[in-house]
């Protein structure tokens, strides 16, 4: 899982991003269309006020923009996603094709002529993706200060030094209806690996211990196995990863023969987009690699990489969608409600930014393909790791309505520790560092500097702000409704926090999507090996690490899908509308973890016995080969 766009603000809850809301090149030539008009940025308020500007971005300066299309008819484009995937419905697993899609719902041609055209005016090129929803702007920052009527300044906030511009952009009048959103103009941004090592070195004199997992184990825990029986390896697959890191290929081919797993070599394909990016995170895209391809040997693995900025993964996830190569894409990279635009208090239901990857998924729904977000690693608190606030919150891009949100379990284990201290996990539950609160306390950790790393861990789980409960989850037993284990007191602005002496127990209800949407083992400490070198020197200082974060649960549910896929006559496609009906019927591909109290928590949400979902790990955990079956037979 990976944090980005980090803006932090001592006045949390006051953050409020505006989202640009361009619309667009009709061509005429009347006095109103010809006026200018402000365009607000995909940059927050908060950052673009208080930073501290110290001169101009000289002219020549290289920018990369993106300019979000609307889509048409979108209404209807959800109507056949839900046809596509619904098995009454005489289109069930008729998919668009890119051209399609573009055909019925992207922008038109002339708004894309149009658009183009304005920006040739001032030298800047156009890339137009074959959806007709993105076109990424290069140029100058001479030329989009005279295109926008801004003044691009080099700026600091936070100790992150970037290009900004205070003043929001003006656009003439007839290029104002159509555009959704541009991004860029601020490259305000910060990227931090948000896969989870072990804080403490855990070492028991008794028990079972920490585990360190191989694909093996997840086989074996979510009955996988049949499906390799029946001849089902991935082939004829194209597994997709999106991230923002490199990597070193030749790592997931040591690790797969370590692991004695016999892959074909060449299968690894990677697709820079927007000339790719650095090194950090590598960890991110190496274990998405590995993993994904080690439960799907048989499957290619496309890799596309973008640069460390909002225009790089819009990018990256518009050139994976177009390609339109596999069937299955996941990410393990997100930022939390809070940070991305406004203050929980503030109930922002459907911003631009996020509104840019909700059209994106959407539109991979269209075509087929099924998508896989990590849920987050800060528990119901998704805030506290890039914020650094106590308010509930879930995680963006998960929080789609049109991505399937992978949350995390621990599994079993047990520990006696030298100073006497007891870890004991008697059964899978979900992801929460609560369990391991006493052997913290007695390090001395239970502290402001001690929470973020080791008191506020666990999977991702609660009800967006931005995005309403879909169709797919009304009426399903423990939707919107909530059982939690309340340990902790946030202060009234939520920068701060105090512990409760005493758990106390909850009910309530909650509003807007419900995150996640399935779960697998996810705990560091239940975690997996990973096989990493050096970044950019392959096989230097090579060797082994364990890991663990809902970023693995991403694309394991991507490498599950491409086996699946496999022994399928059409694309599984999007998981959601389908897997809500399975849950309820008597032979459940899931198992509910629905047990309530303080062994079974994400830090606040637990289970809600006699239901089938809570935000703690939606649906539950996987029996692999009954799902399998399920989409097998769905329609028939």
């Amino acid at each position: 899982m990976k944090k980005w766009f980090r803006h932090v603000s001592s006045a949390a809850l006051s953050l409020i991003l505006i989202f640009a809301s361009i619309p667009a090149l009709a061509a005429s030539s009347s006095s109103d269309d010809q006026q200018l008009s402000p365009v607000d940025q995909g940059t927050g308020s908060d950052v673009l006020e208080n930073a501290s500007y110290f001169g101009d971005l000289p002219d020549n300066t290289p920018i990369t923009v993106d300019i979000v299309l609307k889509a048409r008819k979108t209404s209807d484009l959800y109507q056949v996603i839900d046809r596509s995937v619904d098995p009454k419905s005489p289109t069930y697993h008729h998919y668009l094709s890119v051209s399609e899609f573009r055909k019925n719902f992207g922008a038109s041609e002339k708004t894309v002529q149009d658009i183009t055209s304005y920006l040739r005016r001032y030298g800047i090129d156009s890339k137009v993706y074959p959806d007709h929803l993105v076109i990424t702007a290069s140029g100058t920052a001479g030329a989009f200060n005279k295109a926008f009527s801004v003044s691009i300044q080099k700026a600091k906030f936070k100790g992150k030094t970037f290009h900004a511009t205070r003043k929001n952009p003006m656009a003439p009048k007839f290029i104002s209806t159509k555009i959704l959103a541009i991004l860029g103009l601020s490259d305000y941004s910060e990227f931090t690996p948000h896969s989870v090592k072990r804080p403490v070195k855990i070492e028991p004199e008794a028990g079972t211990g920490p585990l360190n997992l191989d694909p093996a184990d997840l086989i074996k825990q979510y009955n996988v196995d049949p499906l390799y029986k029946q001849g089902e390896r991935g082939q004829k697959q194209t597994i997709g990863i999106v991230t923002l890191a490199d990597f070193n290929p030749e790592d997931a081919y040591a690790f797969w023969k370590k692991e004695g797993i016999d892959v074909k070599d060449g299968r690894i394909s990677v697709k820079p987009v927007d000339g790719g990016s650095d090194w950090n995170g590598y960890e991110e895209t190496t274990l998405d690699v590995e993993q994904s391809g080690a439960l799907a040997p048989d499957a290619n693995i496309n890799v596309y990489i973008g640069p460390n900025s909002d225009t790089g993964f819009v990018d990256t996830f518009a050139s994976a969608i177009n390609e339109n190569q596999a069937a299955q894409i996941s990410v393990s990279w997100g930022l939390s409600e809070t940070i991305l635009t406004a203050a929980i208090q503030a109930k922002v239901e459907s911003p631009a930014y996020a509104e840019v990857f909700n059209l994106l998924f959407a539109q991979a729904a269209a075509q087929g393909i099924s998508m896989f977000a990590a849920a987050g690693d800060a528990g119901a608190y998704d805030a506290s790791r890039d914020l650094g606030t106590y308010n509930l919150a879930v995680d963006n891009p998960a929080d789609s309505p049109y991505i399937t949100a992978a949350g995390g379990t621990t599994l079993p284990w047990s520990g006696t520790m030298k100073n006497g201290t007891t870890i004991e996990n008697k059964k899978e539950r979900a992801w929460g560092w609560d369990y391991l609160y006493p052997y913290f306390d007695s390090r001395g950790l239970n502290n402001p500097e001690g929470w973020a790393g080791h008191y506020f861990v666990g999977g991702g789980g609660g009800f967006s702000t931005y995005f309403p409960t879909p169709q797919y989850q009304r009426n399903v037993p423990g939707v919107n409704h909530f059982t939690a284990v309340r340990m902790w007191q946030p202060s009234p602005d939520f920068t701060s926090v105090s512990r409760l002496s005493e758990p106390e127990t909850v009910t309530g209800t909650g509003s807007g999507r419900n995150l996640p949407d399935v779960s697998l083992n996810a705990d560091p400490y239940t975690g997996y090996k990973v096989y990493l070198s050096d970044p950019g020197n392959p096989g230097s200082n090579a060797g082994w690490a364990t890991y663990g974060g809902t970023s693995f649960v991403s694309p394991q549910l991507n490498g599950l899908n491409a086996l699946m896929n496999s022994g399928q006559k059409e694309r599984i496609g999007f998981w959601n509308d389908q897997i809500y009906p399975f849950a309820g019927e008597k032979d459940s591909p899931f198992h509910p973890l629905n047990e309530s109290g303080p062994e079974n928590d994400n830090l606040y949400f637990t289970g809600t016995e006699g239901t089938i979902y809570n935000q703690s790990t939606g649906l539950g955990t996987i029996d692999v080969a009954s799902l399998a079956d399920h989409f097998s037979h769905s329609g028939k």
